[in-house]
Parts: C-alpha cells; sequence; structure tokens
C-alpha cells in the first residue's frame, strides 16, 4: 500500500522545484531581453551605448581580488622597480606566493604594464592645451575614422569620446605655441569628420598621473 501522508510532501516539493525553474527562465528571459534592447540602441546611436562587442572584453576584466592584491597593486603604483623580494617583504608574504599573484594580475590585464614617468618639462615639452572637437557626424565610420587619425599623433597623450557635445577631449602636448598652432592647423583641423575645435591652454598641472585609489 502506499502512503497517503507522504503524497502532499512530494507534491509540494515537486511545485516548489517546478516554481523555483519558472522563476529562474523568467530571469533570463528578462537579461536576453535587456542585452537586445541595448544592442539595438547601440546601433542606432553608437554613442548613447558602447557594443555587446565592448562589452565583452569590458566585463572580462572584472577580477575578484583580496586585500593582498589591492596591496600589490598599490605598492607597484607608487613603484613598479620594486623587486618580487622587495614587494613580498612589503605585503608580508613569502616570495612564491607573491609572485604568483603578481603573475596572474599581469596575465588577466589588471596590471597591463610598466613604464617610466617622464616629466614633460624636462624633454622641452612645456605647452598643453585641451581641445574640444565636435564632429560634423557620429555614424559608426566617422566616429573610427577620427578616432584612427587622432591615434597616430604623437603630440595627443590623451584622448576621450564624451557623452553629448562635444564629442571628444584631447590633451595635447607641444613645446610652445608656435608649435601648437601649426598643429592645429596642419594635423588637427583636416582630421576626418570635423566641425568644430575649441582650444583651451592649460595654466597649472594640479593633480597629475595619480595613482588609482585601489
Amino acid at each position: 500500500m502506499v502512503n497517503a501522508q507522504s503524497a502532499p510532501g512530494t507534491a509540494m516539493s515537486s511545485r516548489a522545484t517546478s516554481q523555483k525553474a519558472r522563476t529562474e527562465l523568467a530571469a533570463m528571459n528578462g537579461l536576453l531581453q535587456l542585452l537586445g534592447l541595448m544592442e539595438t540602441i547601440s546601433l542606432i546611436c553608437p554613442k548613447v551605448l558602447p557594443t555587446l562587442t565592448t562589452l565583452g572584453p569590458i566585463y572580462g576584466r572584472i577580477h575578484p581580488m583580496d586585500v593582498v592584491d589591492h596591496k600589490i597593486l598599490a605598492l607597484l603604483q607608487e613603484d613598479g622597480r620594486l623587486t618580487i623580494t622587495e614587494l613580498a617583504g612589503r605585503i608580508g608574504l613569502s616570495v612564491s606566493p607573491c609572485h604568483r599573484r603578481l603573475r596572474e594580475l599581469e596575465r588577466n590585464g589588471t596590471i597591463r604594464g610598466y613604464r617610466a614617468i617622464v616629466d614633460a618639462d624636462s624633454v622641452g615639452l612645456k605647452f598643453q592645451a585641451l581641445v574640444f572637437v565636435t564632429l560634423r557626424q557620429v555614424d559608426r565610420d566617422t566616429l573610427l575614422g577620427f578616432e584612427e587619425a587622432v591615434a597616430r599623433i604623437p603630440n595627443v597623450v590623451q584622448a576621450q569620446r564624451l557623452f553629448g557635445d562635444p564629442d571628444y577631449l584631447l590633451r595635447i602636448v607641444t613645446a610652445d605655441l608656435a608649435a601648437y598652432q601649426q598643429l592645429e592647423d596642419d594635423t588637427l583641423a583636416v582630421l576626418p569628420g570635423i566641425q568644430r575645435l575649441n582650444s583651451t591652454l592649460v595654466m597649472k598641472q594640479v593633480v597629475n598621473d595619480r595613482a588609482l585609489p585601489v
């Protein structure tokens, strides 16, 4: 004979499992709809949202880190020439686990590289300008053509695409005002898609090359 008292519990468990499955399916469908909407918006107006192709690498660089990893990053931002032994001593680890953590931070792209920070005045680049760029139109070909051209100009040390108007902000270094004027006339003004350039001169560097607050 079947134990009749066990049937309600079995039915309740089945209903709970079914409800959980429906909830998970609804959440997945909602996520897919949201991603589809984002892709549609990015195609209609590339400046509003990045495409899903762009989102992938961004999400891929978000890696779980503990307090030791943060200490490694903070110390290396202060002095990128620390040896593994010196770094391990400062964070209280033996050399081997410190080396493994450092290599993982390099492998996953959290640490993108090491370089010297050069004083611009010492190499004769004493003039800086911030240039706001407005393009004639913001279709994909115009944006990418402009960005590729800007990336080939050595004097542009920073370039950012902005929301709204203007479209871009460039930070430019030259020897002096005359050199900047020539660069603007001969190079910047003829970049693809340019409608307007607005320049302002840097009076003083208050915060520069600051380490990230990790």
